[in-house]
């Protein structure tokens, strides 16, 4: 009588340890990290989402492009894949536990034919004691396992039996970075924090808009970057401090220098040097052309502001004297981008003496006449700020990855067999890997045994 719900479980078993499975997956996953390379992700540049279509802006929103690693299709794929490595090794795993803990230690007819390195050396004498090839064997392989019978002796060797264990090491070791990981993700967290010289925060905000506090304050004593001589920033670095609840400085971590790849870490939490710039407010009038009804607007360096028309402003660039870049005019001014309601944008320079010039940008302001003021900037550091509770679980994944990836490549299972009757003895031997190699130490073996059954039937 068939057992339908058995069928059914079989199947799904099959389906689930299937190396088609984990090549789709392995495929997949190589496939969607592309996305993570090509789309922004975290805060996505306002530059970005002014270059696509609002539709293609829902879209890929709503498929977690711009967090693709955290979003639920992508953690859909790694929990799919790590439960085809946990069905592929439950189901493989006993029949290898078997063949590495109870390996065939008598070289009956069936085994050896099976056996491409093998040799049958005639006997001319009475039957040659094991422990003449005992020692041999135990010598160039290890414990030697002898089995006797009524017509025959086995004698049994092997190396390296647990390397067949390697690709399941490999497989626990994916599975333990994949724990690592979620832990990560879910008592982690990643944030981003602007400090000024002088200020200090002891808050900082996720990429998901929460904010955690740190339950201590960071300082940022002094700021700095140095240039190569075409302009281009060379190095940027950080001084630091770490301050307890009640104001004081913390030993040990009073103004250290942190630069890229040189991070400050303290209770479990790595501040990184990740970019630096400018803040303050700049002050902006918007009038009639004729000068008339002044509005003030305030744009924070690097902000924007909304236009009467809907366009909207963004800050890029400011100095308070344009006279060193162009020649004849005083004043402060500022290099800014508005972005049109048809979807164009239109960068230009709005001063604070020029009255003329600044009546050129009308159309690009709402029909409005705009001129800066002024305003006071002071630079910050740019922190990447990560808590990943999960990251030393992850390193031993590595490391077992690193192990299994070795046992399973590098290591061969090496097995020899020497039978001996009262007509012959049979040298067979097997591996599972770098056959070449085998066969040269297995021709070394037979070529000891021939001299050693030539010495014994010397009268």
């Amino acid at each position: 009588m068939s057992h339908p719900e058995r069928t059914w479980g079989k199947a799904l078993t099959d389906s689930l340890a299937s190396l088609r499975l984990t090549i789709f997956l392995l495929l997949a996953l190589a496939v969607t990290s592309i996305i993570g390379t090509v789309i922004p992700q975290g805060d996505v540049p306002p530059e970005y989402i002014q270059s696509i279509s609002q539709n293609k802006f829902k879209l890929y929103q709503a498929l977690g492009f711009f967090d693709m690693y955290h979003s639920w299709w992508f953690v859909g794929l790694l929990v799919l894949f790590t439960v085809n490595l946990v069905v592929c090794s439950i189901k493989r795993l006993p029949h290898v536990w078997r063949f590495v803990s109870n390996p065939a230690k008598e070289l009956d007819d069936s085994l050896l034919n099976g056996l491409t390195c093998r040799l049958n050396i005639p006997l001319n004498c009475a039957r040659i004691p094991h422990e003449t090839f005992s020692s041999l064997l135990r010598e160039k392989f290890g414990s030697v396992t002898i089995t006797e019978s009524t017509d025959s002796v086995h004698l049994f060797s092997e190396r390296n039996s647990t390397s067949r264990l390697a690709v399941y090491i490999t497989h626990l070791s994916i599975i333990v970075i994949f724990v690592g990981s979620i832990i990560g993700s879910v008592y982690g967290y990643k944030g981003y924090v602007n400090i000024a010289e002088g200020d200090q925060v002891s808050t900082v905000q996720t990429r998901s808009g929460k904010t955690v506090d740190l339950g201590f304050a960071v300082r940022c004593e002094d700021f700095s970057v140095s240039h190569y001589p075409n302009g281009a920033p060379k190095e940027f670095k950080s001084i630091l401090t770490v301050v307890n609840n009640d104001g004081a400085s913390v030993p040990g971590f009073t103004r250290l220098p942190i630069i890229v790849n040189d991070p400050l870490q303290y209770k479990g939490i790595t501040f990184y040097q990740s970019s630096y710039g400018k803040m303050g407010d700049h002050r902006f009038v918007l009038s009639e052309p004729d000068g008339s009804t002044p509005r003030p607007l305030t744009i924070r360096s690097g902000g924007s502001a909304q236009l009467p028309d809907g366009s909207s402003i963004n800050l890029q660039d400011t100095t308070q004297d344009v006279s060193q870049f162009q020649t004849g005019l005083t004043g402060p001014a500022a290099q800014v981008s508005v972005h049109l309601p048809n979807g164009g944008h239109k960068s230009f320079v709005v001063y604070g003496a020029n009255d003329a010039m600044n009546r050129m940008n009308i159309p690009y302001t709402s029909g409005k006449l705009l001129k800066y003021q002024g305003g006071e900037e002071f630079e910050y550091t740019g922190l990447q700020v990560t808590k990943d509770p999960g990251v030393w679980v992850v390193w031993i994944g590595c490391i077992l990855m690193i192990l299994g990836i070795y046992g399973a490549f590098l290591i061969s299972h090496r097995r020899i067999w020497i039978r001996i009757t009262e007509n012959e003895v049979t040298v067979a031997g097997h591996t599972n890997k770098n056959q070449a190699a085998f066969a040269t130490v297995f021709e070394q073996l037979a070529d000891t045994v021939r001299r050693q059954i030539s010495e014994g039937e010397k009268p």
